[in-house]
């Protein structure tokens, strides 16, 4: 096997690799956002309000939609860094990483209710 076999080779499957993290970033939002109207219609069947419904749903939502961030994110840097690594690329990156970072911020705080780096007002329980 000659190197240029070997370099298109390992390049195909870096390819194949962000394609499946992209399609996995995808259907986890499907997925999620599936997942969350199945709650939502369960908490009001149970007969829940429609403010706790849509808490419920905006919630499962949130979680659903930064699960498939953080794929998308990842097939971004093997598709960028791994199989081209230009500087234009690079710049590219960085500005998509930048845009989902502050959306997974935003799903974050929309979720705990703080954003990421701030201490968690719950105390854990003592036994």
């Amino acid at each position: 096997m000659t190197e240029a076999t070997r370099e298109n080779s390992f390049e195909a499957t870096l390819h194949m690799v962000a394609t499946g993290a992209e399609a996995l970033g995808v259907l986890a939002i499907i997925i999620g956002a599936v997942f969350a109207c199945y709650l939502t219609a369960r908490t009001l069947m149970d007969g829940a309000d429609g403010a706790t419904a849509y808490r419920t749903f905006r919630r499962s939502l949130a979680q659903g939609i930064l699960l498939g961030l953080e794929f998308l994110v990842a097939a971004d840097i093997i598709g960028t860094v791994a199989i081209e690594p230009s500087l234009q690329n690079l710049g590219n990156l960085a500005i998509i990483v930048a845009i989902r970072t502050f959306l997974s911020w935003s799903l974050e705080l929309e979720i705990e209710g703080r954003w990421p780096w701030q201490k968690s007002t719950s105390q854990p329980n003592e036994s």
